[in-house]
């Protein structure tokens, strides 16, 4: 039997119960029998980023997270939109790990699930190359009406959605599997 490789799910919303949280839990679901996942939705917890003790003296939310990436095999990004960008406290986690090599290489899958959506993909996907992480195409997902296309219980109730969501799945299975 094969190892699980270890997966950390970043959840970019600052709400509980979001759409990103549900399908933070969805994709656990459905790749437990490939992936550990550990579910990151403690991102309110991280103080706001300066720039002197990220190097000098960073605090110890930080250097947890930092070894949380470090340690993970590959990292998924479960986020939604906040006035056409990523939400704060997401922005502000990866500013924490701006000065270190956490992300360097490491293969990411990136979702945006929101009312649009376009700008914050557009800018995750940006920040996330500027890193040095490592995705394709197909391990990111632009979700676009969240909202609509998933139940109270987090099941997606939307068939393209569904399709979409299975094929990012398979995606990131394949490319965690090669490396």
């Amino acid at each position: 039997m094969k190892r699980r490789k270890n997966i950390l799910v970043l959840i970019g919303s600052a709400s509980a119960g979001s759409s990103s949280e549900k399908l933070a839990q969805y994709f656990e679901a459905q790749t437990k029998s490939v992936f550990t996942v550990d579910l990151y939705n403690a991102l309110k917890s991280l103080p706001h980023f300066d720039p002197r003790a990220a190097v000098a003296d960073p605090p110890e939310a930080v250097i947890s997270l930092r070894k949380k990436i470090e340690e993970a095999e590959g990292i998924l990004i479960c986020t939604p939109e906040y006035v056409f960008s990523i939400p704060s406290g997401l922005k502000n986690a990866i500013e924490w790990c701006v000065s270190t090599t956490v992300f360097s290489d490491k293969s990411v899958g990136l979702i945006t699930a929101s009312a649009s959506g376009t700008k914050g993909h557009e800018e995750l996907k940006l920040i996330m190359q500027t890193v040095g992480a490592s995705f394709t195409e197909a391990t990111t997902l632009l979700i676009q009406g969240v909202r609509g296309k998933l139940d109270g219980e987090g099941q997606i109730t939307d068939a393209g959605t569904q399709k979409a969501v299975e094929q990012f799945i398979e995606a990131f299975k394949k490319r965690m599997s090669h490396d």
